[in-house]
C-alpha cells in the first residue's frame, strides 16, 4: 500500500491545498484519458532512470549514482558545474520525447523562449532566482557535462562514455521571452545518446512529470517506478540502503542520514502514488516492497 503522508506535501513552499489540487487534478485527468490520446505521451532516457542526477547543487565536478551493478558518473567543466534539480530532468524528458517522435538527432527548441518553457510547464520569470536564468544555467550544465556508465558484476565489467549533445545553440533573448528570433534554438544530440534513447526509451505521462516537477526526488521515483514495474513479476523487496545509493547520494550514510533519506523518499513516494495509484507497494522496516503492477504508460 502507498504511504499516507499527505501533510508532508506542504514541503513545496506553497499552500498544501494547491499542491494536492494539482496532484489530484492530474490523477483525475490521467484516469479519464490515456497519455497517448491526451497528447501527453513522453519518454525518458533509460540510463537517467536507472541512476539519476543530483537533487541540489553539489560541490565538485564529479557525481556518481549507483543502482545495483550499474553506476552513472557525471563529469562537468569546472567553470560550469553539474546539472541539478528538476529543470535538467524536464529538459532531458523533452529531448528524449522529441527524439523518439521525430527520429532525428537535431532537436528544435523553437524561436521563442516562452514557448519552450511552456513545453516544460514553466512560467517565465526574471531576476536572480527566476525561472529564465535558472533554465539557461541548467541547460548549459546539462549540455556541457559528460556521462560515464559502468556495469560491474563479479568478473564482468562494461564501460560506456556518453555525451548528451554534440552541439547546442540558444538564440533566445532572456529579457524578452515572448519575442521570436531570426534563428531557431537547437540541440544536436550525440549519436550514442540518440541511439540509447530511441532504442530503449521509458514511456512516461508528461502530465505526471509536470505535476511532480517541484520535487526532483518525486520525479526520479515516478520514472523509476514505472520503469521497474515493467519487469517486476513477483513480490520484490528493495532494501532502503540500495534505494539510498540510487536516489539519496545527497544524504550521509550515518543512521540519521538514513532516517532522513527514508523520510524524504516516503514523502516523494506519497506524491507519486497520487498520480500513479496502480503501483502496488508495501513498506517494511528494511525495504520497499514492489508487487507486480501495470506500468503507468504502455508502449
Amino acid at each position: 500500500m502507498a504511504p499516507e503522508r499527505l501533510p508532508e506535501f506542504a514541503n513545496d513552499n506553497q499552500p498544501i491545498s494547491r499542491t494536492l489540487d494539482k496532484l489530484f487534478g492530474t490523477a483525475l485527468a490521467i484516469e479519464l484519458e490515456a497519455a497517448k490520446e491526451a497528447g501527453a505521451l513522453g519518454f525518458m532516457a533509460r540510463a537517467m532512470v536507472q541512476a539519476t542526477m543530483p537533487h541540489r547543487r553539489v560541490a565538485g565536478n564529479e557525481f556518481t549514482r549507483t543502482n545495483g551493478a550499474f553506476s552513472l558518473t557525471m563529469l562537468a567543466p569546472s567553470k560550469i558545474g553539474l546539472p541539478y534539480g528538476s529543470i535538467p530532468r524536464l529538459v532531458t524528458g523533452y529531448l528524449t520525447t522529441e527524439a523518439v517522435r521525430t527520429k532525428s538527432r537535431h532537436i528544435v527548441l523553437g524561436s521563442s523562449l516562452s514557448r519552450f518553457m511552456a513545453e516544460l510547464d514553466l512560467v517565465p520569470t526574471g531576476g536572480r532566482w527566476g525561472t529564465i536564468p535558472r533554465l539557461r544555467d541548467q541547460m548549459t550544465r546539462l549540455f556541457a557535462c559528460s556521462i560515464s556508465c559502468t556495469y560491474s558484476s563479479g568478473s564482468t565489467f562494461g564501460l560506456e562514455n556518453v555525451n548528451i549533445a554534440d552541439k547546442a545553440t540558444l538564440w533566445w533573448t532572456p529579457r524578452q521571452p515572448d519575442q521570436g528570433t531570426l534563428w531557431e534554438s537547437t540541440v544536436v544530440l550525440s549519436e550514442r545518446f540518440f541511439s540509447e534513447i530511441t532504442e530503449n526509451p521509458v514511456p512516461i505521462d508528461l502530465r505526471a512529470l509536470r505535476a511532480l516537477k517541484r520535487s526532483p526526488m518525486a520525479l526520479d521515483v515516478y520514472l523509476w517506478l514505472t520503469y521497474r514495474m515493467s519487469y517486476v513479476r513477483a513480490r520484490t523487496a528493495v532494501p532502503w540502503g540500495a534505494l539510498q545509493l540510487q536516489f539519496g547520494a545527497d544524504y550521509p550514510t550515518s543512521d540519521q542520514g538514513r532516517r532522513d533519506f527514508k523520510k524524504a523518499f516516503l514523502r516523494a513516494l506519497g506524491k507519486v502514488a497520487v498520480v500513479y495509484p496502480a503501483a502496488r507497494l508495501d513498506t517494511t522496516t528494511d525495504s520497499l516492497v514492489l508487487l507486480p503492477s501495470r506500468t503507468h504508460v504502455c508502449k
